[in-house]
């Protein structure tokens, strides 16, 4: 199931111990699981609000409850805590949550949806911008739409141009050009305003 450090143990061993609270354990779950947005959700489990199907792991000084539905997607989950000069790090590293990455086989869709998911959006988060698949049409242009900060965006063109196309085009070469359907007019919150220079891409 889930492999636990000894560091870790003590680390929730604490924790559980700090709240003085009869009963308190822990539960992990899979948000999305199978999708590129995937993420564990570990939070203090209380005493009567757990689910009934939960997977109980019983470590010295706390309990550990597993969502039912997340226990496939957590099989090879480990969670470890290094200690530093702030405190101290937890890390949880869950192989497998976010499904398996669409290989040349699939669709271009498919997998210009992966890279938006799991690389592009990421990176366009840092500004609050995010894009999105529109269709793939019959030349194989991919017609995108942006949102958020990107919408409206005057360094919007360096960001197609530099970041989103090369990316795409590096890991799907059957792309013949990325073309930008948004109707930056309308933007209501643009990271950078038409006009204004700047250094850098959304």
């Amino acid at each position: 199931m889930i492999e636990i450090s000894d560091a870790a143990q003590q680390y929730f061993k604490r924790l559980i111990e700090q709240q003085d609270e009869a009963g308190l354990g822990l539960r992990i779950a899979v948000n999305h699981p199978g999708t590129p947005g995937a993420s564990c959700d570990l939070q203090f489990s209380p005493e009567g609000q757990r689910m009934q199907d939960d997977h109980v792991v019983a470590f010295d000084g706390f309990k550990l409850f597993v969502a039912d539905a997340s226990k496939p997607w957590l099989a090879e989950a480990s969670i470890d805590f290094e200690e530093d000069e702030t405190g101290g790090q937890l890390t949880i590293k869950a192989p497998g949550i976010k499904g398996t990455e669409p290989s040349s086989d699939d669709s271009i869709e498919q997998r210009v949806g992966w890279l938006l998911e799991t690389e592009i959006n990421p990176a366009l988060a840092s500004h609050g911008g995010r894009v999105a698949l529109v269709e793939v049409t019959e030349k194989k242009e991919v017609v995108l739409q942006f949102g958020g900060g990107c919408h409206g965006c005057g360094m919007v063109d360096v960001t197609l141009k530099q970041g989103v196309e090369e990316t795409l085009t590096r890991n799907i070469p059957e792309i013949t050009g990325v073309l930008d359907a948004t109707d930056h007019q309308s933007g209501q919150n643009p990271y950078y305003a038409s006009g204004e220079s700047g250094s850098s891409a959304v």
